[in-house]
């Protein structure tokens, strides 16, 4: 198969699921690759994400290493054998990988939960105010790299609207309603759409109130994707240095811990959305 030079995030979750499988088994990329009339190399390749793998190698791997379960050797011969290529490769070289990877894992996705502190959910977000948050940037971004960001934004859009659209819920701090990321005017209109989101029920969003008490999870914020089957969820998490793809059992449990514990913090959803439409009143 063709070597690729930039695996997607999903293309390089397979490989670590597939090397997760070997080393569970014990054996060596070494054997591996003898018991698949492979190479180490190329072995090594499949698990980087680099390669591809055919049903027929990925099933004899998976016998070999004694795997009992059926649903996550299903899905790993699906995942293998996508070809799908979506709307986001439109901007292959035009933005960063990390765009592409959060667009296709958001299309895949069965659910989607998510914990926004300073700013509106990007799937959310209007385009004047996706264009204030991008134009933020420092050094400041020029007008070409500025626009497709922007559309890429709107149309990740995508994933919560359609007959096979993931359920999202959401839970927004207060900051993240309040902060004017550009005028009043742009303030309303973002907090307008956010009621639409919950009134045409494209999102679940709960608030959490500056007067909560116990909340002290303000690094709290991640994006929670489910998988076909929840060993291969996937947890999303900005930083200063970029963006962290998280997905080992034990990180991913605590993260489903981590959004059950916010949410019984916040609002229930009919409260949530009189809180955002009183601040909308507001403005």
């Amino acid at each position: 198969m063709t070597m690729r030079n930039q695996p997607t995030a999903r293309q390089v979750r397979l490989g670590a699921e597939l090397r997760r499988l070997r080393e569970a088994a014990g054996l060596s990329a070494k054997e591996v690759a003898g018991l698949l009339n492979s190479s180490s190399t190329h072995m090594s390749q499949i698990e980087a994400g680099s390669s591809g793998i055919s049903e027929e190698r990925l099933r004899r791997l998976a016998a070999h290493c004694a795997c009992a379960d059926e649903s996550l050797v299903e899905t790993l011969v699906a995942m293998a054998a996508d070809r799908t290529r979506g709307w986001w490769e439109e901007y292959r070289g035009v933005l960063p990988p990390v765009f592409l990877d959060v667009a296709e894992l958001e299309h895949h996705a069965t659910f989607l939960r998510e914990v926004v502190i300073t700013h509106v959910p990007g799937l959310m977000q209007t385009p004047d105010y996706a264009r204030a948050v991008f134009g933020y940037m420092v050094p400041e971004l020029p007008p070409s790299e500025l626009a497709p960001r922007v559309e890429h934004r709107m149309r990740r859009r995508a994933a919560l609207e359609g007959a096979d659209s993931a359920t999202y819920e959401t839970v927004i701090h207060e900051s993240a309603l309040r902060i004017r990321v550009a005028d009043r005017k742009v303030a309303r209109t973002q907090l307008l759409e956010v009621l639409r989101n919950i009134e045409e029920e494209q999102a679940t969003v709960r608030v959490i109130p500056f007067d909560t008490d116990g909340f002290a999870g303000a690094s709290s914020a991640m994006m929670y994707i489910g998988g076909p089957i929840a060993h291969l969820d996937t947890v999303l998490r900005d930083s200063p240095h970029g963006t962290a793809f998280v997905d080992t059992g034990s990180q991913l449990e605590r993260f489903r811990q981590l959004f059950h514990k916010v949410e019984k913090t916040a609002l229930g959803p009919a409260a949530s959305r009189d809180f955002v439409h009183r601040i909308a009143k507001e403005l």
